[in-house]
């Protein structure tokens, strides 16, 4: 067995372990996209009582040259792909060049093993490196007798301490891989990656994409994508990327787009690397130019929203028709009876909106939340206001612009 001693301050080193439980997989996940893997499972093997037992990412790739693992593993920054952009046999776009991404598997679980099989000239060879988090700047390195039956590497992350509940949930797993994986999946399609078997494919679990052209006020360009997704993914965001689509930096979108759109937007640009490599990225809005692209970007997604929201509007008031969950029939007869309709569609549209998994309902279940909605509308409006603001827990500007909507619908009844 050999000993690879990282060539750095063990708290340098310490600093780099820190992630979440999401951003840690992406990082071996990233590994193993540049190790020209084509195909990356993600499994999380759990005991009798429900607890994560281990962590394991395989794929098959390359693998991790043992013989050069000394520079690889040894030194920050001294990895092969430092000097390389882009992937040894595919030829697709490196991700990470400074040999870092692999300590954020320590923030995962306490023992990590790399189970790596490589191509040689007498044949396949296969290697064991394996780290604890309790030093890692100390890995181990041994050959196994018996060598896999082809290239590839199997990380295995083991003595889980860490909370790490969020990733049995395998459908907010995909979901949340999907957005960050998103723009490289769709350059490379023929790469897959599985997360407890499900495929991560960003077309299933969107919506709606498009894509704009922006130009800051200094006139600098950028491509804006916006991708809005199926399910709710927590706070929208803007994705700052390199012109090859991968994320450098994230800010908030910050902005209202109200009917419970969930997306994120993508602003790629060459510009960004050099901004990146000077850690200005990170000023947001103390940094002239980084501040130009937010502004542009936070103006074209307030106007694109405005557009969504009036043609969502339309078809979901058209879907319900057809479904048969819409409470009226008919056209409205007396103004009294339009503004009653009115009604009762700013407050469906809400509560959709403000709902994590309405447009999960059964026909009956939407049927019935109309009737009562519908009906309540007609006897106690007031009510209603009320207790949808506290129920849905809007905040109280929009409990303001619901009153201030509704204002001319009850000075008609």
């Amino acid at each position: 067995m050999k000993e690879i001693t990282v060539q750095a301050q063990k708290d340098h080193i310490m600093s780099l372990c820190t992630a979440s439980p999401l951003q840690a997989l992406s990082e071996l996940i990233w590994n193993a996209l540049d190790a020209d893997a084509f195909d990356v499972k993600v499994d999380i093997i759990q005991n009798t009582l429900g607890g994560i037992d281990a962590i394991r990412v395989s794929d098959d790739g390359l693998g991790i040259n043992a013989f050069e693992a000394d520079s690889q593993f040894g030194n920050l920054g001294g990895s092969w792909k430092k000097d390389a952009s882009r992937t040894q046999v595919s030829g697709r776009v490196l991700h990470g060049r400074k040999g870092r991404g692999r300590f954020k598997a320590f923030s995962l679980g306490n023992h990590v093993e790399w189970r790596t099989t490589m191509q040689t000239g007498t044949g396949l060879r296969s290697f064991v490196l394996a780290g604890e988090a309790a030093n890692p700047g100390l890995f181990s390195l041994e050959e196994v007798a018996s060598p896999g039956p082809g290239t590839g590497t199997e990380v295995v992350v083991s003595n889980i301490t860490n909370p790490m509940g969020s990733l049995l949930d395998a459908g907010w797993a995909v979901q949340q891989l999907a957005s960050h994986f998103a723009l490289y999946l769709k350059a490379y399609p023929n790469v897959r990656i599985y997360y407890q078997g499900l495929l991560v494919n960003p077309v299933i679990v969107q919506r709606t994409s498009q894509t704009y052209r922006l130009k800051a006020s200094d006139g600098t360009h950028a491509d804006l994508q916006v991708i809005e997704w199926k399910s709710r993914q927590g706070r929208s965001k803007i994705v700052f990327c390199n012109a090859d689509g991968f994320a450098l930096h994230e800010a908030d979108a910050a902005i209202r787009t109200g009917s419970g759109f969930n997306y994120t937007a993508y602003l790629v640009s060459e510009r960004f690397t050099p901004l990146h490599e000077e850690n200005l990225l990170v000023l947001e809005e103390l940094h002239p130019e980084v501040k130009a692209f937010l502004d542009a970007t936070r103006e074209t997604l307030r106007q694109h929203f405005r557009e969504r929201r009036e043609a969502l509007t339309v078809e979901l008031l058209q879907q319900w028709q057809e479904e048969g969950v819409y409470p009226y029939s008919g056209t409205a007869e007396t103004e009294a009876e339009q503004a009653g309709r009115v009604r009762f569609e700013t407050c469906a549209l809400l509560f959709r909106a403000y709902s994590d998994n309405f447009d999960a309902f059964s026909q009956i279940e939407k049927r019935l939340v109309f009737t009562l909605l519908s009906e309540s509308l007609d006897t106690d409006p007031e009510h209603v206001f009320d207790l949808l603001g506290t129920v849905l827990n809007l905040p109280q500007k929009k409990r303001k612009e619901l009153q201030k909507l509704l204002a001319p619908v009850k000075a008609k009844t």
